[in-house]
């Protein structure tokens, strides 16, 4: 007889040369084997290196074990309790190894006008391509946002034949308001919201301190997920109402298939690294709890300090426990759908 599949020998994902940017994992069971985790589902058993891992994402179906978030956290590995294809957000954790590298970094260009405006023209040279924004005030920049955004509703309009007439928007109650194309940009909407919110918290960096937002808790995740609605949200929205599919489930099932087809993780994972710490930024962010100090920057944790402790300074500055680069690949690993049950039998 056949061995049962939860118990089939693992194989192992990656070899040591490659990194990892996030998993994504749904209808599977995760556990532990020594120092990788073992994703395990009815088609597969798939063996990964915890240290190789940027970012965890459980889907629906997904149940973890203990070890395995253990594993995880003592990695430094990001852990993201998201919808399918990572589409909504509901929760996360960080483990307390992870460094705050990227998050001081964040801090550092938030409070600081100049370099705040400098990263807020980077994100909008990104909708701008070949335009050059290098001079424009936030107030000419959103002028020329509105101006884009507005010609881009006017343009699918026309080529959906969908009439369009303002964005309406109702805090608190975004299905509420407005007409079916209206709900269905509020619902892919905020589904963009989650898998951007998903990829913040997961690289380590504040979904609070935004560039262009400010005042929300998810700040820097309305800034990013910005990004992305000219390309994805609002298409959708309007080929969705073009259909007659006008539910919240199809701007959310049609968002998870775009996203998955173009792999936009990974897109947005680059964009949040390149807007903080672009190329020639000298930037390090060591995986290790450390004590500020006024004079020195850093000195080592876990120290005592006293005048006998201090002979162990010296050893103890040059042990960094580091995690692996962040690669740019992503890692699909989703189970086959759930058997249905079968029917009572009737008596006979």
């Amino acid at each position: 007889m056949a061995d049962i599949w939860w118990k089939a020998d693992p194989h192992d994902l990656h070899r040591l040369i490659d990194r990892v940017s996030s998993v994504y994992v749904e209808r599977s069971h995760l556990d532990r084997d020594e120092n990788a985790v073992v994703i395990i589902n009815k088609r597969e058993t798939v063996r990964v290196p915890a240290a190789m891992i940027a970012v965890m994402l459980l889907g629906p179906g997904t149940r973890v074990t203990h070890g395995a978030i253990r594993l995880l956290a003592d990695s430094g590995t990001a852990v993201c309790w998201v919808g399918e294809h990572g589409v909504r957000m509901y929760a996360a954790g960080l483990g307390p190894s992870r460094g705050a590298g990227l998050l001081h970094r964040q801090a550092w260009l938030v409070t600081r006008p100049k370099e705040r405006l400098g990263v807020a023209r980077a994100m909008y040279s990104l909708r701008f391509p070949g335009e050059d924004v290098s001079k424009a005030t936030m107030q000419q920049l959103r002028g020329r946002e509105g101006a884009r955004i507005r010609k881009l509703y006017q343009e699918h309009a026309r080529r959906t034949g969908v009439s369009w007439d303002r964005r309406m928007y109702k805090a608190g109650d975004a299905f509420a308001a407005g007409d079916d194309l209206n709900r269905l940009l509020s619902a892919a909407n905020a589904a963009l919201y989650g898998i951007c919110h998903a990829v913040i918290v997961g690289l380590g960096a504040s979904p609070g301190l935004g560039f262009v937002h400010t005042g929300s808790a998810i700040s820097f995740v309305l800034d990013i997920a910005d990004l992305y609605k000219a390309e994805y949200t609002i298409p959708l929205a309007f080929d969705l109402t073009a259909k007659g599919l006008t539910e919240e489930r199809d701007a959310r099932i049609g968002l998870r298939d775009r996203i998955t087809e173009t792999k936009l993780l990974g897109r947005i994972v680059n964009d949040v690294k390149a807007l903080l710490t672009p190329d020639g930024t000298d930037f390090d962010t060591p995986e290790t709890s450390e004590l500020w100090d006024e004079h020195l920057g850093t000195v080592p944790a876990g120290i005592n300090w006293s005048a006998q402790g201090l002979e162990h300074a010296s050893q103890a500055s040059g042990e960094t426990i580091t995690s692996a680069d962040m690669g740019e690949q992503h890692i699909t690993i989703v189970g086959p759908e759930f058997d249905e049950p079968a029917p009572p039998e009737q008596p006979s």
